[in-house]
């Protein structure tokens, strides 16, 4: 058969693919695979540098020293609300793609970050007020809405086979910029270099991922005018379920990130460039092993590896709250890290998920091929972006939670003992909803019936 054409037609002044079928496995061979990781590799950088620019102000707060006149409890509430923001944001990028196409939405949202970058750069001095600091902050969310906006876009270049992979390497190349943030400011900072320094590195890194963007990424035109698809996605009750586990998931690692450089200052009285030499460990490993999530989820079912990988965090943050209780920073330091690591598979194992769940739908419902094909990557593409916003909100969570635990007990393992209790939630949900057969009466009417049955165990 005669591969459709992959040459980007002019439409509204950008580059548009007019007929885009990665499940043809002639087409994803001859010419797909070669477009889909190019405008894979550009996704990457820009949301990479979102993430750096969301993540800013966790490492802001270690070093700004009593001149700054901030307390402990001020610098939870900023990097909480900046999490916030983060979250909320990451429904309209998602949308965006929708009404403007991936490429587009890419170039707008990487100069979206200059405002937030040059704002902080301005005020970046003691002697500005909480509220001055905190309102920047704030805009700094906005580059928690590239992970959407990207993970939508990524979504509709791969075939279903493959997107465990894919959509792993873009967030985890989006991720890691939590830990190459924290690296860039110890390298800075330890050479001497003010905050400033740092701020001043990532507005021309903005400026290159806008313009490489607009010279090398596509727009998939079958993606476009669809915002009905996020009100069905809406609907359906699987998408708020993943949600929810994304927050044990993602919203544990963005949340960590945030606070993990705190809590060693504020529970083991480590100095801000003590807490940076170990900060950028956890988020790193946890960024490189995303991908591997997703290759593990492709290979023997997202479900099956998201509920032992909650096991595996409720034991890692049980050695949590047993060094948080007997003060012991080298327990503390591999428990923690574990912690992120494992936060890194399940994030590749539950976005593996959400394109499978909505595919078995489509096979329920007596749909075949590119027509089931379609309705996936339709509602698994609107559903991502409110399951990314509602996870990242877990983030929020943990740092209001962590700040209410050492305002109370002047430790954060009262914190950690809710968060233990919240995997083991998250271990249920998955198996209750994902992995539990029916009842052999059911399969037995099901096989009466002839009708096609929901099975999520493979997704």
């Amino acid at each position: 058969m005669t591969a459709p054409s992959t040459v980007p037609a002019r439409n509204r002044g950008g580059r548009w693919i007019e007929e885009w079928d990665p499940e043809d496995e002639t087409f994803w061979n001859e010419t797909g695979a070669k477009v889909a990781r190019r405008n894979l590799l550009l996704s990457v950088l820009s949301e990479h540098i979102g993430f750096s620019v969301w993540t800013l102000w966790s490492v802001m707060v270690l070093f700004m020293g009593p001149e700054y006149g901030l307390t402990p409890a001020d610098k939870f509430l900023l990097t909480s609300m900046v999490t916030l923001v983060g979250a909320l944001v990451r429904v309209p990028y998602t949308f965006a793609v929708a009404v403007f196409g991936g490429r587009n939405w890419t170039i707008v949202s990487a100069c979206l970050l200059l405002v937030p970058t040059v704002a902080a750069f301005v005020v970046m001095e003691p002697g500005t007020s909480f509220s001055t600091f905190l309102l920047v902050g704030l805009l700094a969310g906005i580059g928690g809405g590239n992970f959407a906006s990207s993970m939508t876009n990524i979504n509709a270049f791969f075939p279903l086979r493959r997107k465990g992979w894919a959509l792993g390497l873009n967030a985890g190349g989006g991720n890691i910029g939590v830990p190459v943030i924290q690296l860039v400011a110890l390298a800075i900072i330890g050479a001497g270099g003010g905050p400033r320094v740092l701020i001043g590195v990532y507005i021309p890194l903005v400026l290159v991922a806008a313009v490489l963007a607009a010279v090398f990424m596509d727009n998939i035109a079958s993606v476009r005018n669809d915002t009905g698809a996020a009100k069905d996605a809406a609907r359906d009750a699987h998408t708020w379920i993943m949600a929810f586990l994304y927050i044990g998931t993602f919203g544990s690692f963005i949340g960590y990130g945030f606070a993990f450089g705190q809590v060693l200052q504020n529970e083991f009285g480590r100095t801000p460039l003590q807490a940076a030499y170990v900060t950028f460990v956890g988020p790193l490993l946890g960024s490189l092993i995303r991908p591997v999530g997703g290759r593990l989820a492709d290979r023997y079912g997202g479900a099956r590896i998201t509920l032992w990988n909650f096991v595996a965090m409720a034991g890692a943050t049980g050695a949590v709250v047993a060094a948080s209780v007997q003060r012991s920073l080298p327990l503390f330091t591999v428990a923690f890290i574990a912690l992120f690591v494992l936060t890194g598979l399940g994030n590749g194992s539950t976005y593996k998920m959400i394109p499978g769940i909505f595919r078995a739908k489509a096979v329920a419902r007596g749909l075949r091929g590119e027509e089931a094909a379609s309705y996936g990557r339709r509602l698994s593409g609107a559903s991502m972006g409110l399951i990314g916003a509602v996870g990242a909100l877990g983030g929020v969570g943990i740092n209001l939670a962590l700040r209410q635990s050492f305002l109370t007990y002047g430790s954060g393992t009262g914190a950690f003992v809710a968060f233990l209790a919240f995997y083991g939630l998250c271990f249920a949900v998955t198996w209750a909803v994902y992995l539990r057969g029916p009842a052999p009466r059911t399969r037995t009417v099901a096989a009466a019936e002839a009708k096609p049955r929901l099975d999520y165990a493979e997704v």
